[in-house]
């Protein structure tokens, strides 16, 4: 019986630091570009891995860096990235998020279809009501929806087949070398990216707004990394990321005072019942 326990774990910490990273690089982006924000970041994410490798000595290991699966993982993480950030520019946030948040139910199809991994209703039931909760707490306008939305759930795609790949790399390649590659990878597309849109001057409170993100960017890559590595089943984690909703409604509301209506707290039940009925499925199965 696979134990999902650390995986689960890692899964809610990569979650809990992405979304600050979110709230952070959002201050960053209302003072800058969002590509030249994003490119700065990956800079920053890029030094906080290697000062890692530094320290636990798997700088010595930095030659997988290049490795085939390494790189195309890496590879998916800034296109994804890109893609999806263009579509982000062309329709309302809301939309884009409700795309976003269906990772989860591709990661479940992917882990049936890739990793063979045995999917029953419940689990199905549990994931296909988690995503119901986000769209209450999103509340998107069937209206806004067109061809960029198309673009977004591409941006999406390629997020959920980076993570599925991530599961296949060779054991001997360390986390942080995985990590170091992923930002690289990011900061060097954003950079360039930024460098046709025009670069701007920053001022200091972005610049601690850009730090501190991309500490958290680089904590990030290495939870999400450790989860996906971590044996568990794709399809038990992954329906965790919709716990980020929460996570971004008090930000929201702390940060901008952006309240929740009514709505929006039938989907939070929604969703908190949907990762405890996960929780609940998965003790059951480990003492069965």
């Amino acid at each position: 019986m696979v134990d999902n326990t650390r995986g689960i774990v890692a899964m809610l910490a990569s979650v809990v630091v992405f979304i600050f990273n979110d709230a952070l690089i959002k201050l960053a982006a209302e003072n800058m570009p969002s590509v030249q924000a994003i490119g700065m970041r990956g800079l920053f994410a890029t030094l906080w891995c290697a000062l890692a490798m530094l320290a636990t000595g798997d700088w010595r290991r930095i030659s997988y860096a290049v490795h085939p699966q390494v790189m195309l993982r890496s590879g998916l993480e800034a296109a994804a990235a890109i893609i999806y950030l263009i579509a982000l520019f062309q329709i309302p946030f809301a939309i884009a998020t409700a795309v976003n948040l269906s990772m989860p139910l591709i990661l479940t199809v992917l882990a049936v279809l890739v990793l063979k991994e045995d999917v029953r209703w419940r689990r199905w039931t549990a994931v296909g009501v988690g995503f119901v909760g986000v769209l209450l707490v999103i509340q998107p306008r069937p209206g806004d929806i067109n061809g960029w939305t198309w673009v977004a759930l591409t941006g999406t795609c390629l997020s959920a087949c980076r993570d599925v790949v991530a599961r296949h790399l060779p054991p001997a390649v360390p986390t942080l070398v995985v990590s170091f590659s992923t930002a690289i990878t990011v900061a060097i597309a954003g950079c360039i990216w930024a460098l046709f849109e025009g670069w701007q001057p920053i001022d200091a409170r972005t610049w601690g707004y850009l730090v501190s993100s991309s500490l958290l960017l680089a904590m990030g890559y290495q939870f999400l990394v450790i989860a996906l590595r971590s044996g568990g089943e794709i399809s038990v984690m992954a329906p965790f990321r919709y716990s980020s909703i929460l996570w971004a409604l008090g930000i929201g509301y702390v940060v901008w005072g952006e309240a929740p209506n009514t709505l929006a707290l039938c989907g939070i039940a929604v969703i908190v019942g949907s990762g405890l009925y996960i929780l609940h499925r998965e003790r059951v199965s480990r003492q069965g």
